[in-house]
């Protein structure tokens, strides 16, 4: 039985019943696990106001967590390049805040293009009932749509209605979809309790690994980190380069926020893939262009690219660069020092290591979807949940596994820089959205409301130059003393700008 902390208001980081607090220790675990400087947590100000996100995990805790490590790693970088070696005290260094309502809001994704917010799940996306449980499919791309009606034996290109859709799932059984989904080319989850998920190979073989990864791969001379001038608009990761071969929303997440601290990112989309809408949101800040993997020309292009790149952040399905040289070894011995970040859905060990899978996915196949729904139960019901009685799979009110993954990813790539200058050597940053989920775990939980109030994030939406409309979205929620956090580059529409350095 989980234990619930009662209280879900501010307080500061000294009170154990606060968000700020579950924070603050992930923190310090986080620093102890990569044998970091303890005290460089004492620049961090994490304010007290409440959580206005209702969950019974303490995802509002994990936006800030991940988004303060990300801004603290930073705030190492921008320290050691302004010193050029020489003793610098205490004071010149820059405080970091990250109020908690504004990592919450940053974490919902919201954003409209001239007034209008786009959708964001695709008609057959989402919670299917079957003969004896639940499902979660993810079919917003039309490949995985096309994929999932086949499986129920549905016409792919008709126009299906999603009661007529349910009905067909309802011949099925949960296990049958998820199993058959791997091969038909759909992404598909059964719900499953917590203790389900706990006997799961996948879970064993996950269940020790860290929240991320961070090793060296080779052997090379270290790279010191360029000098900067303590001049104004200056930021930690100005002429950094970064190579961004990611796509949907953990990843883009990850480069977004190396390019808001001074990164320069560019990202390599296939003209043969669709993107999602959230592209618009996550280009902040980022050049784009198109290349062909499976072209000569293009794959000559990409190699120039990586050449001179300190960077290279990809989250393809474990295995499928690989097949085209494009993994960390064989990477790492073309560019020596090469940083080389990598996501995955389930992990890179267990039978599920080359999974397909989405935020939602993972939330549904490892207890999450079902831990919650018990949660919200018992809360609206006094005398407890009939066991009898299925629960409907219950998502988290953000999508905090993309999140905080794409955070922790920016976070381990500036600590891998970090390393690069002082030991030299190239380094694989490793993580995944169930090593994130782990992650979670060890927040704790906590009692969500029965009758929450909406979490109203449209004041917090700012004006940002887009080339798709008039974007607004939201700020990163990381601020520094005196350190600007913007966007140089304007959101461009993918293969905008061509394959070069600038």
């Amino acid at each position: 039985m989980p234990v619930f902390s009662k209280s879900r208001g501010g307080g500061g980081k000294n009170n154990p019943e606060c968000s700020q607090y579950a924070s603050f220790q992930a923190l310090e675990r986080l620093w102890q696990q990569f044998g970091l400087e303890p005290d460089r947590l004492q620049q961090l100000k994490l304010g007290n106001d409440s959580a206005l996100l209702n969950s019974s995990f303490k995802v509002s805790s994990a936006a800030q967590a991940s988004i303060s490590a990300c801004a603290l790693m930073a705030e190492e970088l921008y320290f050691r390049r302004i010193q050029d070696g020489a003793y610098h005290s205490q004071d010149e260094r820059q405080s970091v805040h990250v109020p908690l309502n504004a990592a919450e809001a940053e974490c919902t994704a919201l954003f409209t293009v001239d007034g209008e917010t786009p959708e964001s799940w695709a008609k057959y996306s989402g919670v299917y009932a079957c003969r004896d449980g639940y499902i979660r499919v993810h079919a917003n791309f039309d490949h995985h749509r096309d994929a999932f009606l086949r499986m129920i034996r549905c016409k792919e290109g008709e126009e299906l209605s999603r009661e007529y859709v349910a009905q067909r799932v309802l011949e099925y059984s949960a296990s049958e979809l998820e199993d058959r989904a791997v091969e038909a080319g759909a992404i598909i989850a059964r719900m499953r309790s917590p203790e389900e998920w706990k006997a799961h190979p996948q879970a064993r073989a996950m269940n020790e690994q860290p929240v991320l990864e961070i090793e060296k791969i080779n052997d090379c001379n270290p790279i010191p980190l360029p000098a900067l001038e303590t001049a104004s608009n200056t930021r930690p990761l100005d002429n950094i380069r970064v190579l961004d071969l990611t796509r949907i929303l953990a990843g883009p997440v990850c480069t977004r926020s190396l390019a808001a601290y001074g990164a320069k990112v560019l990202t390599v989309n296939s003209p043969n893939l669709p993107n999602i809408e959230h592209i618009i949101d996550t280009g902040r800040g980022k050049r784009s262009c198109h290349l062909d993997f499976y072209q000569d020309h293009d794959r000559k292009a990409l190699a120039g690219l990586i050449n001179d790149a300190d960077i290279f952040v990809q989250s393809y399905r474990p295995g499928s660069l690989a097949k085209l040289g494009l993994d960390a070894e064989t990477l790492s011995e073309m560019r020596p020092g090469l940083i080389y970040s990598e996501l995955s859905a389930f992990g890179h060990l267990g039978p599920w290591a080359n999974k397909r899978g989405f935020d939602s996915i993972v939330q549904t196949a490892s207890g999450f979807n079902s831990a919650e729904a018990q949660a919200y139960a018992d809360i609206q019901n006094a005398n407890g949940q009939d066991k009898g009685i299925q629960l409907v799979p219950k998502a988290f009110p953000i999508q905090i596994l993309d999140f905080a993954t794409g955070f922790l990813m920016a976070f381990g790539s500036q600590l891998a820089l970090l390393k690069r200058a002082e030991e030299g050597g190239s380094w694989r940053v490793r993580c995944s959205l169930l090593q994130t989920a782990n992650w979670l775990q060890g927040f704790g939980r906590q009692l969500p409301l029965a009758n929450a109030p909406e979490f109203d994030t449209s004041a917090w939406l700012k004006p940002f130059p887009s080339e798709y409309g008039e974007l607004m979205a939201m700020p990163h929620a990381a601020q520094f003393s005196d350190i600007p956090v913007m966007f140089k580059q304007a959101s461009v529409k993918p293969g905008r700008n061509n394959p070069e350095w600038w």
